[in-house]
């Protein structure tokens, strides 16, 4: 059970728990909805100077803690693509895939959980933050300011931030990816296994989204949405921050951060598998789905190779290529 709260904005209301984190709880608060400091709860900034120590406490960490919540941050959407589509989740799908192709990760957040929503401790979450340079890189304003906003400050991603060909070696050594013995939880998280499917394979997606699933399958074998898992709960609906309101969760670290909402995800899912699923989901029915993609798919139809992609209208992109087409460089794409 936790020792005494540091934190005065939890601490100075009604506080019930529920849900786990080692050693700790995450909240249940019958007034109000805050947020608890990273610093006291284990939240991990990685940056290119400590990523490969930060690498080797992960290794350890996933042997006991198999449950892996994971968020992205990324600079918005600046490109809708055009042309004829099978359906609607495959034109969401090629949206992912242009977008994608064209922009860089700032942020991934990953939180490690044992099979009863345990945390790991001292650190549970580490949040790896990626070289970014609004002056060199393209983005959609609107997603820059709100990340501004929440506390990413873009000069340090700029000189400290962590090479994705460095974080991609790692990350693939580390017994994290590429095992079914690991379990990943996300929420509405087409755009975050995109971007980790980007880095880890130093390659565009894949054309097709059935070959994106098969490659996701390779690399993420076991994989919770805990938004398509709504569709299952009743009552239950809105982001992630409101989900977590209405479980009664306390964010720890600020919102529009991967690594306080890769906690957040990862405490939402042990609270939904607890009160809509008796603890115990239906693999058939939920492991690999993504919420917005997925089937069903209608074998004839133009494919995306044949259609373009346009600048989003009404979003302020930025875009300092000098000429040379967006996403063409790997490098600077990744």
């Amino acid at each position: 059970m936790a020792g005494s709260l540091r934190n005065n904005t939890c601490a100075r209301e009604l506080i019930k728990y529920v849900g786990c984190v080692a050693g700790r709880r995450f909240l249940k608060k019958e007034t109000g909805f805050h947020s608890i400091p990273t610093g006291e709860w284990g939240i991990r900034d990685v940056w290119q100077s400590n990523l490969e120590d930060e690498f080797r406490h992960i290794r350890q960490v996933v042997q006991h803690y198999r449950y892996v919540a994971m968020d992205t941050e990324f600079p918005g959407v600046v490109a809708r693509p055009i042309g004829d589509f099978r359906s609607s989740a495959d034109y969401q799908y090629q949206l992912l895939r242009c977008n994608v192709d064209l922009l860089k990760i700032i942020q991934v957040g990953i939180t490690f959980l044992d099979d009863f929503g345990q945390t790991a401790s001292p650190i549970s979450t580490w949040q790896f933050n990626f070289k970014f340079n609004l002056t060199e890189d393209m983005y959609a304003q609107e997603s820059i300011d709100l990340l501004t906003n929440s506390g990413i400050h873009f000069k340090k991603h700029e000189d400290e931030g962590i090479l994705v060909d460095d974080f991609a070696e790692l990350l693939m050594t580390s017994g994290v990816v590429l095992t079914d013995q690991v379990k990943w939880l996300s929420f509405h998280s087409g755009f975050d296994f995109g971007y980790m499917l980007k880095i880890l394979t130093n390659s565009n997606l894949p054309a097709e989204e059935v070959d994106f699933f098969e490659l996701l399958s390779i690399y993420f074998p076991n994989i919770y949405d805990v938004k398509y898992l709504m569709k299952s709960c009743k009552n239950l609906k809105g982001g992630l921050q409101e989900v977590a309101e209405q479980l009664e969760i306390c964010r720890i670290g600020p919102q529009h951060q991967a690594g306080s909402d890769s906690l957040l995800t990862g405490a939402a899912f042990f609270k939904m598998r607890e009160m809509f699923f008796e603890d115990n989901i239906d693999d058939a029915k939920y492991l690999g789905h993504l919420f917005g993609l997925g089937p069903p798919y209608i074998q004839n139809g133009s494919s995306y190779e044949n259609s373009h992609a346009y600048v989003a209208q009404n979003s302020t992109v930025h875009n300092s290529n000098n000429g040379e087409e967006p996403g063409s460089n790997q490098t600077n794409s990744s």
